[in-house]
């Protein structure tokens, strides 16, 4: 499930090149999640490790996780 929901993720993601030629990433609807690397594919692959650890902080606090493409990922508290 988690996969899908970061495939979701990396199909919104926009990519912008800085001034220093690195490369910028953020994803539509996920709040805070920004990634940057020296070429656009190592972006891209800290942006899967951004949305990953995204989601679990979000799990760990007990945060709603939006929906993606109608991916979702519900925590349900036990005890």
């Amino acid at each position: 499930m988690i996969s899908k929901y970061v495939t979701k993720a990396l199909g919104r993601a926009r990519y912008s090149q800085l001034e220093d030629g690195s490369y910028c990433a953020t994803v539509s609807g996920l709040r805070g999640v920004i990634a940057t690397g020296p070429s656009l594919e190592k972006c891209r692959e800290d942006l899967i490790e951004v949305v990953e650890g995204w989601i679990l902080v979000r799990v760990a606090r007990g945060l709603r996780i939006p929906s993606l493409g109608g991916i979702k990922i519900e925590v349900k508290k036990v005890g």
